[in-house]
């Protein structure tokens, strides 16, 4: 059975302090007025730090009365870009660390669905990370219905007057309403955590059981979850993710994202599997269940990879301005994070993992796993930031704030749910293959 060390009590609630107090400094550092806003663009933009087409706009609107109208538009939407930078710096990493939980769950369920042989003995760190699952939904829940109360404008598409000068989003107001959004929303979170529930509650109790009926109910939710999975994953992403940019579409979005959560969520099996066998459990797992781990990490990046291209050349190539904008603005705004995240999420893990041999060393698959993490947090940074913040994107307080505070959540509810039963489901039908796997 393990227990929670003190030392990642403290680690997850210093993370989660630190974490607090600098996403408090983000709001309370954001201009309020236009005036403000203008202050903080022109004394950054006098620095270096800015590459500000927002103050030469409303710059040159000084110079006409005729454009006073233009530039009170500008400024408006300068001080809202400002004002979404600490939002949106929370929506990325509580989405990122969801996905860790969510992408996890869907990997779960293939292991349950598949009647995978050598994956059983790994069961409880993915219920362990599961249970994140239920915390990490709500908060995005929270974060919507604060969007729908007009608390920030991370969707430009729930601003009234916006919607009212803009046809397309007009045209898409059936789907695109607040009420219909967190009405899905439930509907998502729901469905996704009363499966992470039943399979738990089946996964215990056939640690008891004279017979393995809870183990074929398993794999009757399993498959069904699955089926809803697939579909509900991929509004989710249209939701929550695309719809940030109300004008863009890409049929091939849902599986981006969902490539990205499931290494992601793979990724996190892998290391907390190989930690908690350094703290003396978990002894039955041996080098070819990280190896496969290993493997699963490589093959989905390719994967990702793949998506990634597929999407950008096919868009790109056509060249269809409503289409192309979205990278168009990606590469020139945010170059260094859009195309730093194909090497991180790509070449490292092709060269570190593409050797048999490297999938069975620990150290090997953390340091790969830590770079894929970052590249993957990066990812989700470059699918919301340059909607809501635009070009008044920096790395600094209120990112990594926002990071510490989800990642000391992340890591206590996730031990702390581990803690709670038997590492080893010592009933499941399939223990005596996975502790015999061999590759």
């Amino acid at each position: 059975m393990y227990k929670v060390s003190k030392n990642i009590k403290i680690l997850s609630f210093t993370l989660m302090i630190i974490g607090a107090l600098g996403i408090a400094y983000g709001f309370y550092s954001a201009p309020k007025t236009i005036e403000q806003a203008k202050e903080l663009v022109a004394d950054s933009h006098g620095h270096g730090h800015s590459n500000d087409s927002d103050s030469h706009s409303y710059e040159e609107a000084d110079h006409s009365d005729s454009k006073e109208g233009h530039s009170a538009s500008h400024d408006e939407h300068l001080l809202h870009k400002l004002q979404n930078r600490p939002w949106s710096s929370i929506y990325v990493a509580a989405l990122f660390f969801m996905f860790l939980s969510l992408g996890t769950l869907a990997f779960y369920a293939i292991q349950r669905a598949s009647q995978a042989g050598w994956s059983p003995l790994l069961f409880r760190v993915m219920e362990g990370i599961t249970a994140y699952l239920l915390p990490g939904t709500l908060i995005i829940l929270v974060i919507l219905i604060l969007s729908a109360m007009h608390l920030n404008h991370l969707f430009v598409w729930m601003d009234p007057e916006v919607v009212a000068h803009d046809k397309i989003i007009q045209g898409k107001s059936g789907y695109l309403n607040s009420p219909f959004l967190i009405a899905r929303a439930v509907f998502y979170i729901f469905g996704w955590n009363f499966y992470r529930y039943i399979s738990r509650k089946y996964s215990l109790a056939q640690d008891t059981s004279s017979d393995i009926s809870n183990h074929k109910r398993n794999f009757q939710w399993s498959a069904g979850f699955l089926a809803f999975f697939i579909v509900t994953e991929s509004m989710m992403s249209w939701d929550w993710i695309m719809s940030v940019d109300p004008h863009w579409f890409s049929t091939l979005f849902g599986w981006y994202v969902f490539a990205s959560m499931f290494v992601s969520g793979i990724t996190t099996i892998a290391l907390i599997t190989i930690y908690l066998k350094s703290k003396g459990y978990l002894e039955k797992v041996n080098h070819n269940h990280i190896h496969d781990l290993g493997k699963f990490m490589f093959g989905v990046s390719v994967f990702w990879t793949y998506l990634w291209f597929s999407q950008f050349m096919l868009i790109w190539y056509a060249n269809i301005p409503e289409e192309v904008t979205y990278f168009i603005t990606r590469i020139e705004d945010y170059n260094l994070p859009f195309f730093g995240m194909i090497a991180l999420n790509f070449i490292f893990p092709l060269l570190l993992l593409m050797n048999s041999d490297y999938k069975r060393v620990n150290w090997f698959i953390v340091m790969t796993g830590i770079i894929i993490l970052i590249g993957h947090y990066i990812d989700v940074f470059n699918m919301i930031m340059p909607a809501t913040v635009g070009d008044k994107w920096f790395i600094g307080i209120p990112e990594l704030s926002s990071v510490a505070f989800f990642a000391g959540l992340f890591i206590y509810v996730v031990f702390n749910s581990i803690s709670k039963a038997p590492l080893e489901p010592s009933g499941d039908p399939l223990l005596k293959e996975s502790e015999k796997f061999v590759y």
